[in-house]
């Protein structure tokens, strides 16, 4: 009983505490308190509503028109995708646009991921200086790096013909062909972004703590078993995207090929052998002025580029799974 009465008293004196202390008063901000985060954000939004989203919207709709700029615009429905889907043209825009995709970014990752273990693992004297070497291809000025790689690759005096010479093989016009074209822009992309990339992967390297590595060693693991079930699983995050950026601005490539064939223009050859999807919308768009068309051609890019993104999507997803 006495139990029972002392907790009934302190349960009493906790609500009359309660009844006495006064009430929490709502911390009313400045009006001006309360809307300024909203106003440190509103320009990055204001931006994309301008430059982003709005010309996104306004290329589908103008999509739906034959749209001369000087002149009628007439609704014509779908008919720019279908004329989009039979065009040959396009088609061989498209198939270039991947092949150079692909024999740039596959290697350009591979050769970024093996060179950032070697910096990483390696005792160099000012190692800081030939990280920082990495970057002077992606500083490099496009143009500039496109004459020097035309010269390189020059039929006549090109110094990968000279090679080719010794062995007694037969000089190669590079840019007279599709593949050969193709090797000439996937060098100059590879050339240009494998430092970026190696950066990327060292920065994650380094970030990793190296008795991981000692106590693999001591465990009997090899240099190479520790790349593959150490280096490799650490940097997944990375190395996702490091893939999926490369695999977006290998669909959008456009400098490398109207620069490496200037004397024709657009096309990128006469046969049109190195003409990508982005150089085709500029053709059709600007060189044309065709802009119903050109625009189907930029809605058919942003359809492969949200395809990209839901790779991406689906591989982050098995990536925290798998943690």
């Amino acid at each position: 009983m006495t139990a029972t009465a002392t907790a009934t008293a302190i349960t009493i004196d906790k609500k009359a505490a309660r009844r006495e202390r006064p009430p929490k008063r709502a911390i009313r901000q400045p009006l001006a308190e309360r809307i300024a985060p909203y106003v440190y954000i509103a320009p990055f939004f204001v931006i994309f509503l301008i430059f982003g989203l709005f010309p996104l919207l306004f290329t589908f709709y103008v999509a739906l028109f034959d749209w001369n700029p000087i002149g009628e615009q007439t609704f014509v429905g779908l008919a720019n995708f279908e004329r989009l889907v039979q065009d040959a043209r396009f088609w061989n825009a498209f198939v270039n646009t991947f092949g150079i995709f692909l024999i740039s970014t596959i290697p350009q990752l591979l050769l970024a991921l093996g060179l950032a273990h070697l910096l990483n693992h390696a005792t160099l004297k000012m190692a800081n200086f030939f990280r920082m070497a990495l970057l002077v291809p992606y500083i490099t000025s496009v143009a500039a790096t496109a004459l020097v790689f035309a010269q390189i690759f020059d039929k006549n005096f090109g110094l990968i013909n000279w090679v080719l010479d010794l062995f007694g093989i037969p000089a190669v016009n590079f840019l007279s062909s599709q593949v050969g074209s193709w090797i000439v822009i996937s060098s100059m992309v590879m050339w240009r972004w494998f430092g970026y990339n190696t950066l990327l992967y060292l920065a994650g390297l380094q970030a990793l703590p190296r008795e991981m590595y000692e106590a693999a060693s001591v465990d009997g693991a090899s240099g190479w078993q520790q790349f593959i079930h150490l280096t490799i699983p650490s940097l997944r995050p990375i190395i996702i995207f490091t893939v999926i950026m490369s695999t977006i601005g290998g669909l959008q490539i456009f400098t490398e090929p109207l620069l490496v064939a200037p004397e024709s223009g657009l096309t990128c050859g006469g046969g049109r052998q190195c003409q990508t999807l982005a150089l085709f919308l500029y053709e059709q768009g600007f060189g044309q002025f065709e802009f119903g068309y050109g625009s189907a051609i930029g809605v058919a890019l942003f359809v492969v580029v949200v395809v990209v993104s839901a790779i991406n999507f689906f591989l982050t997803t098995r990536t925290r799974k798998a943690r």
